[in-house]
């Protein structure tokens, strides 16, 4: 039994050096291939060692790449028609290998037919190699016009989110942006596949990974709040990492029962997350700091009293990541702000680093007394009654690294007012009082930051309202 888990683990460790020796058998034979073009060419007798040497090293890498290949597709799951094909062809290419080295040293005049045929081959098994890794759409995807786009790109937004299906428009595209490389239908680490409903709720070779009702007790949920550090944390530190409202929406659907055709309307929705469902109409771009943007310095715990006091008020407050005591305070379920409400953020002025007041009823006046919150990273006042004289104050926030003021009155110049704060990377100033010249002066005055000035239009869906003219009538 021993000798059998000794084997098997020495079986894994060969196979995980595949992807170190593949890119060996790749270059020496493509380098091989241009000597050998070059000597068709020109006639250089000193090129012959170095065909025969680069020959030499392509046919041992060769060989050792696809016996690494092999033990290493008996140790994961892989697409099986992906997998057979580039089997096949590594194969081929270690035994070409060997011919062209052979008919080489014997310096046959087929040798460059033959080099030339290896290089086909080695593009191909390539191709399909990469196809494993990325997906077989890998190429062309890039001229997909699918709504599903990666973490640094533009993700169209939902017309109407609470008619949208939960899974399908909400979740689905969360589990492809982030999940599908290594659990979808070309991969399945630990026999995982994300990319139907019935893989999902069957689980992996650990088991189930959702419980449908009680998302903190779901494997999905628990690996991907596993530390960085953590080699069960998932995704993969070297994959893109969902935000925090991914990770929201995709807690508060398992809590609601891992449901795969309801629309959102018909799931509970807490006050926590109907603003992270409203931001999925927005068209922003990537409007959610990612957790590693989170500051690295500790903090000590917020007032528990203090909480309890905004939350009564209706004021959402929550933490921005598990183990994490920075705050992310949310006013959206409260319309008028008072003075009393924006002095209760004072003594968590240490903590708040996201603050969002979108939709109120927000003045000048009360802009000056969250100016006092120093560690914001986050602010949001999107279509707010802030003014140029309100943006004044904001200028002592000098660790803000993104804006919404989407909706306001603020010009121009009122923006200028806030060159100083050199950490601002994201503006968001779509339907404001900027217009014109203004965008090339704004782009002068923040060179580092990502202006968005909106202005985007959906797409006319099937089944949306549309105007149904009569035939034209026919002159006889």
């Amino acid at each position: 039994m021993i000798i059998a888990i000794v084997l098997f683990s020495l079986t894994e460790l060969i196979g995980r050096f595949h992807p170190v020796l593949v890119h060996l058998p790749i270059g020496m034979l493509v380098l091989a291939a241009i000597f050998q073009l070059i000597l068709l060419k020109q006639k250089t007798a000193s090129l012959g060692p170095a065909i025969h040497i680069t020959l030499l090293g392509g046919m041992l890498s060769a060989i050792f790449s696809a016996t690494s290949g092999f033990l290493l597709s008996t140790t994961d799951n892989y697409d099986a028609s992906l997998i057979s094909s580039h089997q096949w062809f590594g194969i081929a290419v270690a035994v070409i290998s060997i011919g062209a080295f052979i008919l080489n040293k014997q310096q046959n005049k087929y040798t460059k037919w033959v080099i030339l045929l290896l290089t086909i081959l080695v593009i191909i098994t390539g191709h399909l190699g990469g196809s494993i890794t990325h997906g077989s759409d890998y190429l062309t995807k890039v001229f997909s016009s699918s709504e599903v786009v990666s973490n640094n790109t533009l993700r169209k937004p939902i017309a109407n989110v609470q008619e949208a299906v939960a899974y399908t428009e909400v979740i689905q595209p969360i589990l492809n942006s982030k999940c599908y490389s290594c659990h979808g239908v070309n991969k399945q680490k630990a026999k995982l596949r994300l990319d139907l409903p019935d893989f999902i709720m069957k689980g992996g070779k650990d088991g189930a990974i959702i419980t449908a009702g009680k998302a903190d007790e779901s494997e999905l949920i628990k690996r991907i709040l596993l530390g960085k550090d953590n080699k069960d944390h998932m995704p993969p530190i070297e994959k893109p990492q969902l935000s925090k409202s991914e990770i929201d929406l995709l807690h508060w659907w398992i809590s609601t029962g891992a449901d795969f055709t309801q629309k959102v309307k018909a799931l509970p929705q807490s006050e926590k997350i109907k603003p992270v469902l409203l931001a999925l109409q927005s068209a922003e771009k990537n409007e959610e700091i990612k957790l590693s943007d989170i500051p690295d310095q500790a903090i000590e715990k917020a007032d528990d009293k203090v909480i309890q006091k905004l939350k009564a008020r209706g004021i959402a407050v929550s933490t921005v990541s598990q183990n994490s005591n920075y705050l992310s305070i949310n006013f959206i379920a409260v319309d008028a702000i008072s003075e009393k409400d924006l002095d209760l953020l004072e003594p968590l002025r240490k903590q708040i680093i996201w603050l969002k007041l979108g939709n109120t009823k927000l003045s000048d006046q009360q802009i000056d007394m969250i100016s006092s919150l120093s560690a914001l990273t986050r602010l949001s006042l999107e279509r707010t009654s802030i003014t140029d004289k309100g943006i004044l104050a904001l200028q002592k926030l000098t660790s803000l690294q993104y804006i919404n003021l989407v909706g306001t009155k603020v010009t121009a110049k009122g923006l200028a007012q806030l060159k100083a704060l050199n950490k601002l990377e994201k503006i968001f100033l779509y339907q404001t009082s900027i217009t014109g010249t203004d965008w090339n002066e704004l782009k002068k005055t923040f060179p580092k930051a990502m202006i968005d000035s909106g202005g985007y239009t959906m797409p006319l869906l099937e089944g949306d309202t549309s105007e149904v003219k009569p035939p034209p009538t026919i002159k006889k």
